[in-house]
């Protein structure tokens, strides 16, 4: 395996994570290049703010990518396609989640044998099938989230894009290794940015928790680059907010109103 195939590799994942967001409905949270504040505290900095993700160096991203990613999930050691797929997978749901996933695949494949060595083994399969596998359970997994109505659109075709170009790499070692190089020429049909991290949510103590953790650690740093979604949620539900109050004592008046005329009070 070529250690080079990284720089195909993150070159598909930053066009598909694209830059800065914070989606209200994204377990994530504040993002950039694909890395979470979660993450950014965890590989670079422990007090991260979400003014440090907004602002933080494409080759800090790259090292986490190679180091926490990449590298975790042993993919200079897998058939080239197979390493993009499997990687494009960590940084979308988890490295723990595709490991996982690749393991039952492997094993499935190999139905009988003692699977100690993934890695082993999977050099063993066809890597065509164990990328068709591992990108269908993985749309499948997607499938069952709760914000798949909302993200869906964009993780369909990340997914289906993700699969035609493992495909596609896989295929060119096969026919020309030299072709596959980090000077390689991306695909013009691959997209705009998808937004959200297809993950399943922490349980509602670990986000209270969080964010907890992040007013107390991050909040100064945090007001200078405000979250403008939930700005305008906020005055959105104070404008939605005060024509129910208004609406309200209108018919309280009228309701006043109508009692009055139905028992008027006699004059002495």
């Amino acid at each position: 395996m070529a250690a080079s195939s990284f720089e195909i590799a993150i070159r598909y994942v930053l066009i598909h994570e694209g830059g800065y967001t914070n989606h209200p409905s994204d377990p994530g949270g504040p993002t950039n290049w694909g890395i979470t504040l979660h993450d950014a505290r965890a590989y670079w900095k422990r007090n991260a703010s979400a003014l440090d993700v907004r602002q933080m160096p494409l080759d800090v991203a790259k090292q986490i990518y190679r180091e926490r990613y990449w590298n975790a999930l042993h993919c200079d050691e897998l058939p080239i396609g197979l390493d993009y797929a499997l990687f494009d997978y960590g940084v979308n749901s988890g490295i723990s989640r595709a490991r996982k996933v690749l393991m039952r695949i492997v094993a499935a494949c190999m139905p009988g044998s003692n699977v100690s060595d993934i890695v082993s083994a999977a050099n063993q399969i066809a890597t065509d099938r164990l990328i068709r596998d591992l990108c269908a359970e993985r749309r499948a997994f997607l499938r069952g989230l709760k914000t798949w109505p909302l993200f869906g659109r964009g993780w369909g075709r990340r997914v289906a894009e993700v699969a035609a170009h493992a495909l596609a790499l896989a295929r060119g070692s096969r026919e020309n290794p030299a072709r596959v190089s980090a000077s390689a020429t991306l695909p013009g049909d691959l997209q705009s940015p998808v937004q959200g991290k297809g993950e399943v949510p922490a349980s509602p103590y670990v986000q209270a928790a969080g964010a907890g953790a992040a007013i107390s650690i991050g909040a100064g740093a945090s007001m200078l680059a405000p979250d403008w979604n939930w700005i305008l949620i906020l005055i959105a539900g104070g404008i939605l907010g005060a024509l129910v109050i208004v609406a309200m004592l209108r018919f309280y008046r009228a309701w006043r109103q109508q009692r009055v005329s139905a028992f008027p009070v006699e004059e002495e």
